[in-house]
């Protein structure tokens, strides 16, 4: 009796959770662990602006995920921008993203869900790099990735850390790595219904290293360095569908060289499941 008693209780808390979260969450410029059911469709327009100094850009992209299996899916992400350097204006499409992750570890106890996934990404070398200012890097590049995320009732964290491998571009320079850590925590203020609207508040801190560029062996001054931001953002949903948005403020920037600071980066995503 009291083993049934136990497993009713775990399913229940475990339904409890599901209906409050009608799309898993994740964060919004971390990585997170949520991955698409089996046969599941994820469209995701989305917009990224960013100023650093005199240099603004904006992206427009259009992100789609199918799910495999219940822990993996792969996804491609087709970006346009528009780059404007304070002289020169451009646009036109931008480097294409090819992704997947997997799903790991899923731990679920009464009320709440651990759970953790790797990641793999490829940027393609399909924009304009002739351009100016260039629409692409001119490279194509990678990134792997480790995520770990806890979602309950109320309270929510994340943990990411993702490196990235920059090629050598046509002009011989060898772009450097960058490492990226998150560090993310939620909360849900009032627990609501499948049918209801769901708010859940975010506070991202996001630490970026960038290693120096080189050219033939020697290292360029005004590349690389380092760069922490604190994030707020949001992320509502109903039952399908979400939107997620959030800005990062930088409170650290320790760049080489004579490169600008970050003055703001924001981000704005729509999901849609099917």
């Amino acid at each position: 009796m009291l083993k049934i008693t136990t497993r009713g209780s775990l399913l229940t808390g475990l339904l409890v959770l599901a209906s409050g979260t009608a799309v898993a969450h994740d964060p919004v410029f971390g990585l997170g662990p949520h991955v698409l059911f089996k046969g599941g469709v994820e469209i995701a327009p989305q917009v990224h602006t960013s100023k650093q100094g005199d240099k603004e850009q904006t992206e427009l992209g259009l992100e789609m995920t199918y799910g495999i299996t219940g822990d993996w899916a792969a996804g491609v992400e087709l970006p346009y921008a528009y780059n404007d350097d304070g002289t020169n204006k451009s646009d036109g499409v931008a480097d294409v993203n090819l992704f997947t992750k997997y799903r790991f570890w899923r731990n679920d106890k009464l009320g709440s869900q651990e759970t953790a996934a790797i990641m793999a990404k490829v940027i393609t070398d399909t924009g304009a790099d002739d351009k100016t200012p260039p629409l692409g890097s001119g490279t194509t590049d990678g990134i792997l990735g480790l995520t770990y995320g806890y979602e309950a009732r109320k309270w929510y964290r994340w943990a990411s850390v993702r490196y990235r491998f920059n090629d050598t571009n046509d002009a011989g320079i060898d772009r450097g790595d960058m490492i990226k850590l998150d560090f993310v925590g939620g909360i849900r203020p009032t627990p609501t219904g499948y049918l209801e609207p769901d708010t859940v508040w975010l506070l991202e801190l996001n630490g970026e290293y960038g290693m120096r560029s080189s050219l033939n062996g020697t290292d360029l001054l005004d590349t690389g360095g380092t760069q922490w931001f604190i994030s707020p953002g949001i992320f509502w949903t109903k039952r399908n569908f979400a939107i997620k948005a959030g800005v990062q403020i930088p409170i650290v920037s320790n760049l080489n060289g004579k490169q600008e600071d970050t003055d703001y980066r924001a981000k704005i995503v729509f999901e849609w499941h099917l």
